[in-house]
């Protein structure tokens, strides 16, 4: 005579085995939806701002008046167009503020800011700043 301590090992690992193919075994019909395919990647624009406040579109020198019809053109292409702004650290902020407002104009109001990723922290800007002064 066999064990009933065997018979139910035996009938546990049954029910572990067919679990899994109940559960799968429901058939639906599910709906359809469109989605974003591979070819739709948001745009983008990128905006240079070097050290002595001259801006460049496309590694070309622009106008502050040639940027805002160049972010016109954008927006009524893809509103959707992210302006990527990468400005050097010693830019004042009031030419970065141009910017912005000139793509705001526009109706480009996704503004990204590009920055290198800091090494440590103590190369912060308290970390620059000279004896005495906080």
């Amino acid at each position: 005579m066999t064990p009933l301590i065997d018979v139910m090992l035996v009938l546990v690992v049954i029910f572990i085995i067919t679990a899994p193919l109940l559960a799968s075994s429901i058939k639906l019909d599910l709906p359809k939806a469109d989605t974003a395919s591979a070819g739709d990647a948001p745009s983008s624009v990128t905006v240079v701002i070097d050290a002595a406040g001259q801006i460049y579109l496309k590694d070309q020198a622009v106008a502050l008046a040639d940027l805002t019809r160049q972010f016109t053109l954008s927006a009524q292409a893809n509103p959707q167009t992210e302006v990527l702004l990468r400005a050097d650290q010693s830019v004042p902020y009031g030419r970065i503020v141009e910017v912005m407002g000139a793509a705001q104009k526009a109706g480009l109001n996704r503004i990204g800011f590009v920055a290198d990723a800091a090494t440590s922290a103590q190369d912060g800007p308290a970390a620059k700043a000279p004896a005495g002064k906080p």
